[in-house]
């Protein structure tokens, strides 16, 4: 045994002394190299300390101070790893190698965005400040003052390159982007004043209500502002079952864990006696300690003064946090079904309130009429509320009992996400309530139109009252929704990739916001039918929404959907049996998911395209009424969405209407007496020349309704009621190629004179 000790000591130093023979056979780090590694690991550390600050600042000094420590020397780490193993390869010091892998790293965290654009600005940022300091210290050391003049010209040219290099991609970073945004359809333009009377109040403009606030909260709670000496106190509740892998520092940073979630709210109330419609907003995903709430206070004080009471709830607990997530290695998972439990559970208390004397909302809430307002992740929370609402049980687990039924009319969603959760599995569908989704073009963030897709899944049944709408609009991003989160979408240095310059003013977006969401709620919590022309026509609102330009649908529970196009794979059906369906001289005709920016979209349309010049006769789309099962009213419209999918087309796609009665009687009307099919808008959200990385356009649909009595001016012997045939006639455009879906009839016997 002493031997083999003796013998493992003496290897042992045999070894150690080989090793330090091998260190000092090292060549030395020349100049360049030496510079390389200065300049490209001070540039990259000074600009991850600032992403690091603006990620996890807001906890306070010592949090930030931890944080980046640790996160600097787990990347240290790596690094001299990876970097000892490529050594091996012999052709780059490996001295070099450590920081240029820990600086492309640092780099690659510090901008986050669209992974292509992550990827070319670490590598150029990486290239040019090795490039620049190698030449810097080559030159201090007087590496070139001996050299020959064909070196020292190779130097200069080089140093040229990297100097126009290094300050290029600084201005581009520092740049806010291409500032021109063309608005040749804006709403002056396609809504002449004309046409559009004014006979409705401005519902931006504040109400007659005096607005008081205030808050509530759990006892003890980690923000003081919902423990003032005035806030209602309220129990806190166990989501356990909602969210995983709650980690031990998000603990001891909010001082709760999942079992113990706090119902937080900010008020905004009317001064008067109530009821009053309920009106609950949610945000979505942030920084968590960069608190979201407080962002929706101008939506609080305009509505409050109509007559609403709305509250702002506190989920932020549920959002990302860096320091608590280790930087993304841990992160909370699974939390987004426990957004919208957690409304009900804000609701349950209000219930409690409204019946309970003494309480300062006692009898002022009216439970019957219940809005919620959600934003990015909290758009599809709004959702998962309205479905968990009118559910026995959660269904991922039969053993958590629910019994809410609260008197929910109203869902929006603001820039919302669709399918991060699916209950069991399934998309979440809804039927018989009101929808509305608003999506900007310039979204950073969810930079598809997510909202599209729940839209598609909002039913109605025979003889209910409900409509849904969506709203594009040009010019919008994701985060001006919300006063805090403004104009970056994205995490920290991560918005220096993206085109802000484009981005409509937030007072705009703010304005549209009021406009569509008070528009929203007088037409469906206080009956306004007359509000809805607005999500009709948005010229009934051109005098109040910002002048960009806009993409609108709408479908209500008064339309019978003749083709929705989701039913079967037959080309030549219609949704309603006994119907057919079908195409002449068309260059493409096919039914298919409709294609949305990066994927299929989960519902279906026709795609319909022509080329006139290569047809043999006008192409044209004919739509044949079932004989049977279908009433068609004489004051009704016939209702069509269409999207434009043309991806070079700027200008306005036309075409002819045509109606044929059973007798063979036609009328036709173009499709721009409507206001015209707009192209798909262009979303240029990174900067120029990086843009074309990323889509810039996507179909969103228009809806389009012609009275049937139209077109008996147009022809009086077309007899409506014996309507038999639509026609889309391609003769105005001479190619082109469009997504159609939802044809139906709509009956307007209760419409209100606003749409006159």
């Amino acid at each position: 045994m002493a031997e083999t000790k003796l013998s493992e000591r003496v290897m042992n130093r045999t070894w150690r002394k080989r090793l330090m023979t091998t260190v000092r056979r090292l060549p030395p780090l020349s100049p360049g190299w030496k510079g390389a590694a200065i300049a490209l690991s001070g540039t990259a550390g000074i600009l991850f300390l600032v992403q690091s600050y603006l990620l996890i600042g807001s906890r306070g000094p010592g949090d930030y101070v931890i944080g980046t420590a640790v996160f600097l020397l787990a990347i240290a780490l790596i690094s001299g790893g990876i970097a000892g193993l490529l050594h091996v390869a012999k052709r780059i010091p490996s001295r070099y190698i450590g920081p240029a892998i820990a600086s492309f790293i640092l780099l690659f965290i510090s901008f986050i965005g669209p992974m292509t654009v992550m990827v070319i600005v670490t590598l150029s940022i990486l290239a040019g400040c090795s490039l620049s300091g190698a030449l810097v210290c080559r030159w201090m050391r007087g590496a070139y003052r001996e050299a020959k003049t064909l070196k020292k010209t190779a130097a200069g040219i080089a140093a040229a390159v990297t100097a126009v290099m290094t300050i290029g991609i600084g201005t581009w970073l520092v740049d806010d982007g291409r500032a021109k945004l063309a608005k040749p359809y804006r709403l002056s333009v396609t809504k002449p004043t004309e046409r559009y009377p004014a006979v409705l109040d401005n519902p931006a403009e504040p109400g007659p209500y005096p607005v008081r606030t205030l808050t509530y909260g759990s006892k003890d709670s980690y923000r003081a502002v919902f423990n003032a000496e005035d806030s209602l106190i309220t129990e806190p509740v166990d989501g356990s079952a909602f969210v995983a892998n709650w980690s031990s520092l998000r603990t001891k940073t909010f001082g709760f864990g999942p079992e113990a979630m706090p119902l937080n709210g900010l008020v905004w109330y009317p001064d008067g006696d109530g009821p009053f419609p309920l009106v609950m907003i949610v945000h979505g995903n942030h920084l968590a300690t960069d608190y979201s709430d407080p962002g929706y206070a101008y939506l609080g004080e305009l509505l409050a003064s109509r007559g609403y009471i709305v509250v702002s709830i506190d989920e932020n607990f549920l959002n990302t946090s860096p320091f608590d997530d280790l930087f993304m290695l841990n992160v909370l998972e699974n939390e987004n079904p426990a957004r919208g439990w957690l409304m009900l559970e804000h609701l349950k208390v209000w219930e409690e309130w409204n019946g309970t004397e003494g309480n300062p909302f006692h009898g002022k809430a009216d439970m019957s009429r219940i809005a919620l307002i959600g934003h990015s992740r909290g758009g599809e929370a709004v959702t998962v509320a309205a479905a968990y609402n009118r559910l026995p049980a959660s269904p991922e687990n039969g053993g958590i009992a629910f019994d809410y039924g609260f008197g929910i009319r109203s869902v929006i969603s603001l820039a919302g996400t669709d399918g991060q959760y699916e209950p069991a599995g399934r998309p979440t569908e809804l039927t018989d309530l009101n929808y509305l989704a608003l999506q900007g073009s310039h979204d950073m963030d969810v930079s598809s139109f997510a909202g599209a897709a729940q839209y598609s899944r909002i039913g109605f049944t025979p003889g209910s009252d409900y409509f849904k709408a969506s709203v594009y609009i040009y010019g919008a991003n994701h985060g001006q929704f919300n006063t805090v989160w403004g104009r970056s979408d994205a995490p920290g240095l991560g918005n220096l990739l993206y085109n802000r310059a484009q981005l409509i003013p937030q007072e705009e977006q703010l304005q549209a916001a009021k406009v569509l969401i008070s528009s929203f709620l007088e037409a469906t919590l206080y009956e306004k039918t007359e509000y809805r022309a607005i999500f009709q026509d948005l010229g009934h609102a051109r005098e109040w929404l910002p002048d960009t330009m806009y993409i609108h649908d709408y479908a209500d529970s008064r339309t019978t959907l003749v083709s929705t196009f989701d039913e079967d794979i037959d080309l030549t059906t219609t949704t309603l049996p006994g119907g057919q369906l079908i195409g002449e001289q068309l260059a493409e005709w096919k039914e298919e998911k409709v294609e949305m920016k990066f994927a299929p979209g989960p519902y279906s349309a026709v795609r319909l395209g022509w080329d006139r010049d290569r047809a043999r006769g006008t192409p044209s789309y004919t739509i044949v009424l079932p004989d049977t099962g279908l009433a068609v009213p004489p004051d009704g419209s016939i209702v069509f969405s269409v999207a434009d999918r043309s991806e070079a087309r700027e200008e306005m796609t036309d075409l002819t209407v045509q109606v044929e009665d059973v007798h063979g009687n036609t009328a036709s009307m173009p499709l721009s007496a409507a206001g015209g099919l707009l192209p798909m808008l262009e979303g240029g959200i990174v900067k120029w020349p990086l843009t074309s990385l990323m889509p810039t356009r996507e179909p969103v649909f228009q809806t389009f309704a012609f009275r049937l009595s139209d077109f008996g001016r147009v022809n009086p012997a077309f007899q409506p009621e014996r309507l038999s045939r639509i026609r889309l006639v391609f003769d105005k455009t001479a190619a082109g190629s469009i997504y159609l879906r939802d044809v139906g009839i709509r009956d307007d016997v209760a419409v209100s004179h606003a749409d006159e």
